[in-house]
């Protein structure tokens, strides 16, 4: 697929996941409850915006030359040692890749409580811009 055409679909899914999460967000913040339903949505979009990013990091990589890991961790730390996203950045891009996992894999382990809270906190913003930032390609 060319990368432009990838990015357009990148930042799309972003802006879908992420208008959810916004409002699950609001419905929170104004003292609502979410059903079962909808938190079942929140940890969807969530997944699929931590998802998203995975592939756009691998293909930022691959694109650039660099091999590309089977690790998603590996993926951001690749990105970091090329300056694409910052280092102090990793701690919050592998707690989301966690998070991730643990909807995947852990589903009976999951906090809900915590959960929410990164929701009210817009904890999921910093994925969506690196979803929607445009993909630059800088050789290494």
């Amino acid at each position: 697929m060319r990368l432009d055409l990838y990015q357009a679909e990148t930042a799309l899914i972003a802006q879908e996941q992420t208008a959810l999460l916004d409002e699950a967000r609001t419905t929170l913040l104004t003292g609502g409850r979410l059903s079962r339903l909808e938190q079942n949505g929140v940890l969807h979009a969530i997944q699929v915006l931590v998802e998203n990013a995975i592939g756009k990091a691998k293909q930022l990589l691959k694109a650039s030359g660099k091999q590309v890991p089977l690790s998603a961790y590996e993926s951001f730390l690749g990105l970091a040692e090329r300056g694409t996203i910052r280092d102090n950045d990793l701690t919050a891009w592998n707690a989301a890749i966690g998070l991730r996992n643990r909807i995947v894999h852990d589903y009976m382990n999951i906090d809900m409580h915590r959960v929410l809270d990164l929701v009210k906190n817009e904890q999921y913003r910093f994925i969506a811009d690196f979803l929607q930032a445009p993909i630059t390609i800088d050789p290494v």
